[in-house]
């Protein structure tokens, strides 16, 4: 074996490595979990609280608390202050406590349980090459991505997305048609549809899960200019109807994008926009690697969730996290009948966000 011949000091680094990488699951386990248990919004006025405190004041058990604040100050999520007390930065708490601030991001970590147990489906699929689709998440998935997703959006799509499209406020507030494909658990058309009451707006979705969640928003809200439709029973309409279309972080996910960008195609009138926001991506692994710190977080989600639900039907295209480059997305609009493809600049730490004209 070529282990026998491994440098020890190479040996040494190499295992630090791969269980940094092992520490990484955990703490990312102990986030899904302080999430689940309030212990972050315990903590978001900043005060620093023994484990007692804290124990107290959530209604849990001191000693599981305290471990895990352990746990979290030495993975540097909470500030020891000395004496047996932790707090939360004034950063920590937008990124892990605040759902309304844009950096809120405890949301993806809720995903982890759902996507442990995908993993143990998976070596199936690399024997077939056949994926799953994203209800195998359950519940959970749908309430992970719409809450990882939503807190953005919902902040600033309106003020700081939309005034980049010529036309297309002053269109929403006079009122016209739209349609959110792939619109998961309809967060961003939900913002939308309260901000310009006199347009129309569908979202279509093959996820029972995110519609039941989309269903529930819209009663709750009470939005009677919002609908939602399961798009394998009630598909898009390709008749031109719609003078704004939307897809947010689903054309990578799909099995068969092309075919559903030309369905968009068919179903935007002449004069209409497609706004695209997807994952910036490269043509290439090397690209990828370089200009993204996340790479290595993004094939793995690839593998567990994108990359899945792309080889999840018969002939899909598998593009995964990383698969829908600039170039590519032009070339799949241009095969579909789509005449421009311009990248906005959009702030934006993860996604690229375009305008696409017929």
């Amino acid at each position: 074996m070529t282990s026998r011949n491994a440098d020890p000091e190479r040996l040494k680094l190499y295992a630090r490595r791969a269980f940094d990488h092992l520490g990484g699951a955990m703490t990312a386990a102990m986030v899904c979990l302080g999430d689940h248990l309030g212990l972050y919004r315990a903590l978001a006025d900043g005060r620093a609280r023994s484990p007692a405190e804290l124990a107290a004041e959530t209604g849990l058990a001191e000693r599981w608390v305290r471990e895990w604040m352990y746990q979290q100050g030495a993975a540097g999520l909470l500030e020891h202050r000395g004496e047996d007390r932790f707090a939360l930065a004034p950063e920590g708490a937008a990124v892990l406590a605040d759902e309304d601030h844009p950096a809120f991001g405890a949301g993806f970590f809720a995903q982890l349980p759902a996507l442990l147990r995908v993993l143990e489906r998976l070596p199936e699929a690399f024997r077939t090459g056949r994926g799953l689709p994203y209800d195998a998440l359950g519940p959970e998935g749908a309430a992970g991505i719409e809450r990882g997703l939503a807190p953005w959006f919902r902040n600033l799509l309106v003020p700081v997305v939309l005034p980049l499209l010529p036309g297309i406020p002053e269109a929403l507030a006079r009122g016209i048609r739209v349609a959110d494909v792939g619109c998961g658990a309809g967060a961003v058309l939900a913002t939308l549809a309260q901000a310009f009451p006199r347009s129309d707006f569908h979202g279509y979705e093959i996820s029972r899960h995110a519609l039941e969640r989309a269903e529930a928003r819209r009663a709750e809200l009470g939005l009677r200019n919002l609908h939602f439709h399961h798009a394998e029973e009630d598909p898009l309409p390709e008749d031109g109807r719609f003078a704004f279309l939307l897809t947010i972080d689903c054309l990578h996910d799909m099995a068969h994008p092309d075919r559903m960008i030309r369905s968009l195609r068919r179903a935007i009138s002449d004069d209409g926009t497609w706004l695209v926001a997807d994952i910036k991506a490269h043509p290439d692994y090397e690209t990828n690697l370089e200009k993204n710190p996340m790479a290595a977080m993004m094939y793995g989600t690839s593998v567990l969730a994108c990359l899945s639900s792309a080889l999840s039907e018969p002939g899909g295209m598998g593009l995964g996290t990383l698969g829908l480059h600039p170039a590519l997305l032009e070339k799949l609009c241009v095969d579909a009948g789509f005449r421009r493809v311009e990248r906005l600049e959009v702030p934006h730490p993860v996604n690229a966000f375009y305008r696409v004209l017929p």
